[in-house]
Protein backbone atom coordinates (compact mmCIF):
# COMPACT_ATOMS: atom_id res chain seq x y z
CA UNK A 1 0.00 0.00 0.00
CA UNK A 2 1.32 3.44 -0.96
CA UNK A 3 1.75 6.39 1.32
CA UNK A 4 -0.66 9.16 0.43
CA UNK A 5 1.92 11.64 -0.93
CA UNK A 6 4.35 10.05 -3.37
CA UNK A 7 6.86 11.52 -5.79
CA UNK A 8 5.96 10.73 -9.41
CA UNK A 9 8.68 11.36 -12.00
CA UNK A 10 7.82 11.38 -15.72
CA UNK A 11 10.91 11.52 -17.97
CA UNK A 12 11.63 11.12 -21.65
CA UNK A 13 12.48 12.81 -24.91
CA UNK A 14 10.87 16.01 -26.14
CA UNK A 15 7.38 15.51 -27.55
CA UNK A 16 6.65 12.04 -26.12
CA UNK A 17 3.70 13.06 -23.92
CA UNK A 18 5.18 13.75 -20.48
CA UNK A 19 3.71 17.22 -19.95
CA UNK A 20 0.19 16.42 -21.10
CA UNK A 21 0.22 13.23 -19.01
CA UNK A 22 1.47 15.15 -15.95
CA UNK A 23 -1.24 17.79 -16.33
CA UNK A 24 -4.00 15.18 -16.70
CA UNK A 25 -2.65 13.26 -13.71
CA UNK A 26 -2.56 16.42 -11.58
CA UNK A 27 -6.16 17.20 -12.58
CA UNK A 28 -7.16 13.63 -11.73
CA UNK A 29 -5.44 13.73 -8.31
CA UNK A 30 -6.82 17.18 -7.48
CA UNK A 31 -5.85 19.50 -4.65
CA UNK A 32 -2.71 18.63 -2.75
CA UNK A 33 -0.87 17.74 -5.95
CA UNK A 34 2.10 19.82 -7.03
CA UNK A 35 3.36 19.75 -10.63
CA UNK A 36 7.00 20.69 -11.19
CA UNK A 37 7.83 21.10 -14.86
CA UNK A 38 11.48 21.20 -15.91
CA UNK A 39 10.64 23.51 -18.84
CA UNK A 40 8.67 25.90 -16.62
CA UNK A 41 11.46 26.14 -14.05
CA UNK A 42 14.32 26.37 -16.53
CA UNK A 43 12.79 28.45 -19.33
CA UNK A 44 10.17 30.59 -17.64
CA UNK A 45 11.19 31.04 -14.00
CA UNK A 46 14.98 31.18 -14.40
CA UNK A 47 15.39 31.71 -18.17
CA UNK A 48 18.60 29.65 -18.40
CA UNK A 49 20.07 27.28 -20.97
CA UNK A 50 19.97 23.56 -20.27
CA UNK A 51 23.65 23.27 -19.40
CA UNK A 52 25.18 20.71 -17.03
CA UNK A 53 25.23 22.91 -13.91
CA UNK A 54 22.33 25.26 -14.59
CA UNK A 55 20.56 26.67 -11.50
CA UNK A 56 17.25 25.02 -12.49
CA UNK A 57 18.66 21.68 -11.32
CA UNK A 58 18.83 22.83 -7.69
CA UNK A 59 15.53 24.72 -7.88
CA UNK A 60 13.73 21.61 -9.19
CA UNK A 61 15.11 19.64 -6.24
CA UNK A 62 14.10 22.37 -3.79
CA UNK A 63 10.57 22.65 -5.20
CA UNK A 64 10.04 18.89 -4.99
CA UNK A 65 11.35 18.76 -1.43
CA UNK A 66 9.10 21.71 -0.49
CA UNK A 67 6.11 19.75 -1.81
CA UNK A 68 7.25 16.76 0.25
CA UNK A 69 7.61 18.93 3.36
CA UNK A 70 4.07 20.34 3.10
CA UNK A 71 2.54 16.92 2.37
CA UNK A 72 1.76 17.20 -1.33
CA UNK A 73 1.89 14.53 -3.96
CA UNK A 74 4.67 15.79 -6.25
CA UNK A 75 4.72 15.20 -9.99
CA UNK A 76 8.05 16.07 -11.64
CA UNK A 77 8.12 16.02 -15.43
CA UNK A 78 10.70 16.85 -18.05
CA UNK A 79 13.37 15.50 -20.33
CA UNK A 80 15.58 15.44 -17.22
CA UNK A 81 18.51 13.84 -19.01
CA UNK A 82 20.50 11.47 -16.82
CA UNK A 83 23.76 13.20 -17.78
CA UNK A 84 22.66 16.64 -16.50
CA UNK A 85 19.97 15.79 -13.94
CA UNK A 86 20.87 12.24 -12.87
CA UNK A 87 22.81 13.14 -9.72
CA UNK A 88 20.04 15.47 -8.53
CA UNK A 89 17.33 12.92 -9.33
CA UNK A 90 19.12 10.19 -7.37
CA UNK A 91 19.53 12.61 -4.44
CA UNK A 92 15.83 13.53 -4.68
CA UNK A 93 14.82 9.87 -4.76
CA UNK A 94 16.98 9.27 -1.70
CA UNK A 95 15.79 12.32 0.27
CA UNK A 96 12.06 12.34 -0.58
CA UNK A 97 9.99 10.84 2.21
CA UNK A 98 7.32 8.58 0.75
CA UNK A 99 6.88 6.33 -2.23
CA UNK A 100 8.63 7.06 -5.49
CA UNK A 101 7.19 6.24 -8.90
CA UNK A 102 9.61 6.75 -11.78
CA UNK A 103 8.44 6.44 -15.40
CA UNK A 104 10.61 6.73 -18.48
CA UNK A 105 8.85 7.25 -21.82
CA UNK A 106 10.83 4.74 -23.91
CA UNK A 107 9.06 5.81 -27.09
CA UNK A 108 10.47 5.44 -30.60
CA UNK A 109 11.54 8.55 -32.50
CA UNK A 110 8.84 7.93 -35.11
CA UNK A 111 6.08 7.71 -32.47
CA UNK A 112 7.46 10.80 -30.73
CA UNK A 113 7.27 12.73 -34.02
CA UNK A 114 3.68 11.56 -34.50
CA UNK A 115 2.76 12.74 -30.98
CA UNK A 116 4.63 16.01 -31.42
CA UNK A 117 2.63 16.80 -34.57
CA UNK A 118 -0.58 16.83 -32.49
CA UNK A 119 0.70 19.48 -30.05
CA UNK A 120 -0.44 23.11 -30.27
CA UNK A 121 3.21 24.28 -30.32
CA UNK A 122 4.35 21.75 -32.98
CA UNK A 123 5.26 24.65 -35.27
CA UNK A 124 7.89 25.95 -32.79
CA UNK A 125 10.39 23.18 -33.59
CA UNK A 126 10.53 20.20 -35.88
CA UNK A 127 12.27 16.97 -36.78
CA UNK A 128 15.77 18.47 -37.15
CA UNK A 129 15.80 19.92 -33.63
CA UNK A 130 14.20 16.83 -32.16
CA UNK A 131 16.82 14.56 -33.77
CA UNK A 132 19.55 16.81 -32.34
CA UNK A 133 18.04 16.63 -28.83
CA UNK A 134 17.20 12.91 -29.00
CA UNK A 135 18.68 10.62 -26.34
CA UNK A 136 18.12 6.91 -26.90
CA UNK A 137 17.21 4.87 -23.80
CA UNK A 138 18.28 7.54 -21.30
CA UNK A 139 17.37 5.42 -18.30
CA UNK A 140 17.93 6.65 -14.77
CA UNK A 141 18.84 3.16 -13.52
CA UNK A 142 16.55 3.51 -10.52
CA UNK A 143 15.57 -0.02 -9.55
CA UNK A 144 11.83 0.65 -9.91
CA UNK A 145 11.93 2.70 -13.10
CA UNK A 146 8.91 1.76 -15.25
CA UNK A 147 9.38 1.91 -19.02
CA UNK A 148 6.49 3.32 -21.03
CA UNK A 149 6.37 1.88 -24.56
CA UNK A 150 4.82 3.08 -27.84
CA UNK A 151 1.64 1.09 -27.29
CA UNK A 152 0.87 2.45 -23.81
CA UNK A 153 -1.91 4.99 -24.15
CA UNK A 154 -2.02 8.07 -21.96
CA UNK A 155 -5.22 6.78 -20.35
CA UNK A 156 -3.58 3.42 -19.61
CA UNK A 157 -0.55 5.14 -18.08
CA UNK A 158 -2.67 7.36 -15.84
CA UNK A 159 -4.74 4.36 -14.76
CA UNK A 160 -1.52 2.41 -14.06
CA UNK A 161 -0.19 5.24 -11.87
CA UNK A 162 -3.49 5.62 -10.01
CA UNK A 163 -3.70 1.85 -9.47
CA UNK A 164 -0.12 1.81 -8.13
CA UNK A 165 -1.14 4.63 -5.77
CA UNK A 166 -4.21 2.60 -4.73
CA UNK A 167 -6.58 5.17 -6.25
CA UNK A 168 -9.34 4.04 -8.57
Amino acid sequence: MMTSHPLIILRGNSGCGKTSTARLLQRQLGYGTMLVSQDMVRREILHVKDSKNNPAIQLIYDLCMYGNKVGYTVILEGILSSKKYGAMLHRLLNDFQGDKLVYYFDISFEETMRRHATKPNAHEFGELEMRRWWKEKDYLDFENEFLIRNDTSQEDLINMILKTMNIK
